[in-house]
């Protein structure tokens, strides 16, 4: 990509154009379903493609990144479970930082060791603000990160972490409920972060079809994340009306 991942995000966010991004885990793709999902059909609804997953056991990161790039031009960007899912075909890394937690090795210490690992990557790095929010059951994130969700009834709690990682410099608000969630990020606390909030938001985490989409949008978010729902239906993504956000029948 000659054109920033992080510019697309704040220019579509600028513009009133909302996003829909696509979570792919190595370990639960194949190339029957990359097919499948990246079909001719598909495609056009889908803005950003993101892979990783909190843990890789038997997939591999290369092979599905390679699986992407030959099937579309549909920027790659890193959602990174650990150090061990850079890859520098890809086109960007969120750079996360646990903004929601107190584990320190999630806020600063794994990013001490990843530094050189990304500097050599040639990778577009965005740092960004992760936001563990109560998807009403224990997720594998919330379980493999040691930290507590912000509380499903706390939405306040969720906007001043959001603004306090806007004023450290981060470049995007990553809200997630997890994989696997029962319920998806509050739209009560996406708004609340909408509005003392400047940088684009992404949401993700319990989002189960095209209505599920809509309301995220139209609470304040700019970038919707799919990403178990489609491990089960990709016909999902063509039941998104794109022009307007609205939902097709």
């Amino acid at each position: 990509m000659d054109n920033s991942i992080n510019k697309f995000i704040h220019t579509r966010k600028d513009q009133g154009i909302k996003s829909l991004a696509v979570l792919i885990d190595p370990d639960k793709s194949d190339p029957v379903h990359l097919d499948r999902l990246l079909s001719v059909e598909s495609t056009p609804h889908i803005d950003i493609i993101l892979v990783g997953g909190s843990v890789i056991t038997k997939g591999s990161m290369a092979a599905t990144i390679q699986l992407i790039r030959e099937r579309t031009d549909i920027p790659c960007v890193i959602f990174p479970g650990g150090n061990d899912q850079i890859h520098p075909e890809a086109d960007a890394i969120l750079l996360l930082s646990l903004i929601s937690g107190r584990n320190p090795e999630l806020l600063i210490g794994k990013h001490v060791e990843a530094a050189p690992l990304l500097q050599r990557s040639g990778l577009e790095i965005i740092p960004t603000g992760y936001i563990l929010m109560d998807g009403g059951t224990t997720t594998t994130v919330s379980y493999i990160s040691n930290t507590v969700p912000i509380p499903y009834n706390k939405p306040e709690l969720a906007a001043v972490t959001a603004l306090a990682g806007e004023q450290l410099g981060l470049k995007l608000t990553y809200m997630d409920a997890g994989s696997g969630a029962m319920k998806p990020v509050s739209d009560n606390a996406i708004r609340q972060v909408r509005a003392l909030t400047k940088n684009p938001i992404i949401v993700g985490g319990g989002i189960t079809d095209a209505e599920g989409v809509k309301k995220a949008w139209d609470a304040g978010a700019d970038v919707v994340v799919v990403g178990n729902a489609l491990e089960k239906d990709p016909a999902l993504l063509t039941r998104l009306k794109r022009g307007d956000q609205s939902i097709s029948s």
